[in-house]
């Protein structure tokens, strides 16, 4: 099918559409046609990727928090979706431990709630939650985890977001069993990068403010290994999936999103790759810290599942991903047009191949 023709015309539900995925998902859905209904927080202060995408004009934008259901469920209802994607989450590891309580009410709660709009207001064909690649009972083997395998994250955001998926698939037995039920699907996606990440600890974004003031990058765990790809790959893995299963509710299921082993590297080699990209004397140091919060060290994805089921690869191996995160950013910071440089690195990464 050609996944991008799919969404012309289609009321298309998204949470956390102020955030960083939700405002890459937004400016490809519009660029499709979709009628787009977003629910979040206001961005935090300062550069925001959704004022800079340029999409607010185009979507139905409520405000709010995924902990009101109240009010979730008057902006669901009023967006009459037939497609769903659930993005909205407390997303940083280390603010996990800061606010923990926080975070499991916004990551397991907020999905308890959103899945309640989709129980109680019938009319919605396929949903999909994002959740991460965090989720499972990380064993730091280098074999590649699989969607039947023990979900046990060990920290509070990666527990939280286990708790989210055991709430849908809970959801999905119970409620979305029958032929007329929607389609329920998760995604748990590795780490992306790419441009319009402006959160505080995470290894680009603070990569690109060090970068652009002239100071060394202080990276904290160089020989994590993680599987890094650009946001467009598991965005469009994700249109792909609801896409799917809204044509064929057999293809409902949960799914890994990741890069080909190869892109699999340490935190140290991605910022090399990153240095290389930007020039002009970049580079970093060892900023280890000895009684930082436990992270693991060793996290990689089998993708199998979703090859098989939907034929799927990915796009832009990580040099590339790199190259257009560096890209974006300098944009960014010349003042440039943001929403016709998204649009050139979509239409690029949509061209590399025929959809589907």
């Amino acid at each position: 099918m050609n996944v991008m023709a799919f969404y012309r015309g289609r009321r298309v539900f998204i949470t956390g559409h102020t955030g960083f995925k939700g405002s890459w998902l937004c400016r490809m859905l519009t660029g499709a046609g979709a009628i787009v209904t977003g629910y979040a927080l206001e961005p935090p202060a300062g550069a925001s990727l959704f004022a800079l995408s340029g999409v607010g004009g185009k979507i139905a934008s409520v405000v709010g928090d995924v902990r009101d259901f109240s009010r979730l469920r008057a902006a669901y209802e009023a967006a009459r979706p037939e497609v769903v994607f659930h993005l909205a989450a407390q997303p940083i590891v280390r603010e996990g431990y800061r606010d923990p309580r926080g975070t499991y009410e916004t990551n397991a709660m907020g999905t308890v709630n959103l899945m309640e709009c989709v129980r109680l207001a019938p009319g919605a064909r396929s949903v999909l939650n994002v959740t991460t690649d965090k989720v499972y009972k990380n064993l730091e083997r280098v074999e590649g985890y699989r969607e039947d395998e023990p979900l046990d994250g060990f920290d509070p955001y990666s527990n939280s977001k286990s708790c989210s998926e055991l709430v849908t698939h809970s959801y999905a037995s119970s409620f979305f069993g029958g032929p007329d039920a929607p389609a329920v699907s998760t995604a748990r996606a590795g780490n992306v990068i790419g441009g319009g990440d402006f959160a505080a600890d995470r290894i680009i974004p603070d990569c690109v403010r060090a970068a652009a003031a002239g100071r060394a990058i202080g990276v904290r765990n160089p020989d994590s290994v993680r599987p890094y790809q650009h946001v467009l790959e598991p965005l469009y893995a994700y249109l792909m999936i609801a896409a799917g299963q809204h044509e064929d509710r057999r293809l409902a299921g949960w799914y890994n999103v990741g890069p080909d082993d190869g892109d699999c590297l340490t935190t140290g080699e991605l910022v090399e790759l990153f240095c290389r990209a930007w020039g002009g004397g970049a580079r970093w140091e060892n900023k280890a810290e000895a009684s930082a919060p436990h992270e693991a060290s060793l996290l990689r994805l089998d993708c199998g599942k979703l090859r098989r089921t939907f034929d799927w690869a990915p796009r832009w191996r990580i040099g590339r991903a790199v190259a257009e995160t560096v890209a974006w950013s300098r944009v960014w910071l010349a003042g440039g047009d943001v929403p016709a440089e998204m649009d050139r690195e979509i239409n690029a990464f949509l061209g590399e191949k025929s959809d589907g």
